[in-house]
């Protein structure tokens, strides 16, 4: 029996325990959460039918959990619990949308006439759990507006492309409107059209038959087939071979695909979205990349800001991955000093927030307090632009193939061997550094 999840927000243990036996026969498990923190990391890993919160929390109350929810597009239902509320407080969170405010103690037959107001609300289903592990967090005006827009559109049919340089949370988008569409309990399916080479991208994407070409032992569903009824984002597309290009369209245009090695089209029902950090209108006028295609994604077009646009959200994002590391590596760290906080906000972030959070997670871990420090952020010196290192050997004595190689290494080195940031310095893409590698690696195994 799959038993349906109440989160209950509170610290007190006989509580918890006299409503478990309630909900238990309810046919409920309850799930319980400290603070107002760790409720929300609950929420974004696993699904609940309803929250159950405290008034009196650590550092926060109720109506601010609730308000973060909302915020964050998290609308679970729920119910405040309080032993002398007051109007304002009650008031403000039945603005909010919370179920009822309700006075402790929390009798049986109470929760149980809580239990039975619970309608399905739209949130990530078990068939999806991933959905909402991360979501966008943001104070920026800006943001929000997009925000509001994605949500509005979220029900419609349309393609979605959404343009952003790495790390802006891309990805993060097209889940936030797959979660608010009708379609969130069917699949979300996301491929890296900049991950793979152009044959078994295809294959990844179209699926193929038993022995349609070597390696192939049985068939296999392409993502169009495993997002039926579903979202399929098209990752980073702008990495995709021109030739697939025009396969992608096809099934756009007839909503079928095409196995390799089929005999007939398989009908597919998806919402397609796609993503890309390069310059699109440059590839289209470079014709690398189909004109007909990019109108048919462009349907609904969003633009997210970089970091460094959004200055506001760095301490904002920063305490949140404090929290959360500190609490992955049963560390003690709390927050940030207001040295380390203004030296974040002063970085060019040119990895975005990805960057920021594998910044402050590294600074958990140094960190040897209770806040971490500029010390502790070990900045000094990652910025240094990449160039040809000083140890090469004169021009006269190496080819320019040695050149581009000894630059494309030392771009990879710079950057802890992230593709996609050493792509963007050297002004290339990510397939093209891709093929560049697969070349030296095939020349080394033919010495």
């Amino acid at each position: 029996m799959a038993w349906k999840k109440i989160l209950l927000v509170d610290g007190d243990l006989e509580q918890k325990a006299a409503m478990a036996r309630t909900l238990d026969s309810e046919g409920y498990s309850l799930v319980s959460a400290p603070d107002d923190t760790s409720a929300l990391e609950k929420l974004a890993g696993e699904s609940f039918e309803l929250v159950i919160s405290e008034m009196t929390l650590p550092q926060s109350d109720g109506v601010s959990l609730l308000k973060r929810m909302r915020d964050l597009g998290l609308l679970t239902p729920v119910v405040i619990l309080t032993a002398r509320a007051t109007v304002t407080q009650a008031v403000e969170a039945m603005k909010l949308g919370a179920l009822d405010v309700v006075l402790k103690p929390l009798n049986p037959k109470t929760l149980k006439a809580l239990v039975a107001q619970i309608r399905p609300s739209p949130r990530p289903t078990e068939k999806d759990p991933v959905e909402n592990k991360h979501t966008l967090l943001t104070q920026d005006r800006r943001l929000k507006e997009l925000l509001d827009q994605a949500r509005d559109i979220a029900n419609s049919q349309a393609s979605v492309f959404i343009q952003g340089e790495s790390g802006t949370g891309k990805e993060l988008l097209a889940r936030y409107i797959h979660r608010h569409s009708r379609r969130r309990d069917k699949p979300f399916v996301a491929v890296n059209c900049s991950a793979l080479p152009e044959t078994l991208l295809e294959s990844e994407i179209l699926g193929h038959e038993k022995g349609s070409f070597t390696g192939a032992v049985a068939r296999k569903k392409g993502k169009f087939e495993l997002a039926h009824e579903g979202t399929l984002l098209l990752d980073e597309i702008s990495e995709m071979a021109f030739a697939l290009q025009s396969k992608l369209l096809r099934v756009l245009q007839e909503k079928e695909v095409d196995r390799i090695g089929g005999d007939r089209p398989v009908p597919v029902d998806v919402r397609v979205m796609a993503t890309t950090n390069r310059d699109i209108e440059k590839l289209l006028k470079e014709g690398s990349f189909r004109e007909d295609l990019f109108f048919r994604l462009n349907v609904i077009p969003f633009r997210l800001p970089p970091l460094r646009e959004r200055k506001d959200d760095i301490p904002l994002l920063a305490r949140f991955f404090v929290e959360k590391y500190s609490r992955l590596e049963g560390r003690t760290v709390k927050g940030l000093t207001e040295e380390a906080v203004e030296c974040l906000v002063q970085r060019p972030w040119r990895g975005n927030v990805r960057e920021l959070e594998n910044t402050v997670a590294r600074a958990v871990l140094l960190c040897k307090g209770e806040s971490i420090g500029k010390k502790d952020l070990s900045l000094e010196g990652q910025e240094r632009p990449v160039e040809i290192p000083a140890t090469m050997p004169a021009f006269t004595s190496i080819s320019l193939k040695e050149i581009e190689k000894k630059t494309i290494l030392h771009a990879l080195d710079r950057t802890n061997g992230n593709r996609t940031h050493a792509a963007e310095i050297l002004g290339i893409s990510v397939r093209t550094l891709r093929n560049k590698l697969n070349e030296y690696r095939e020349k080394m195994q033919g010495v």
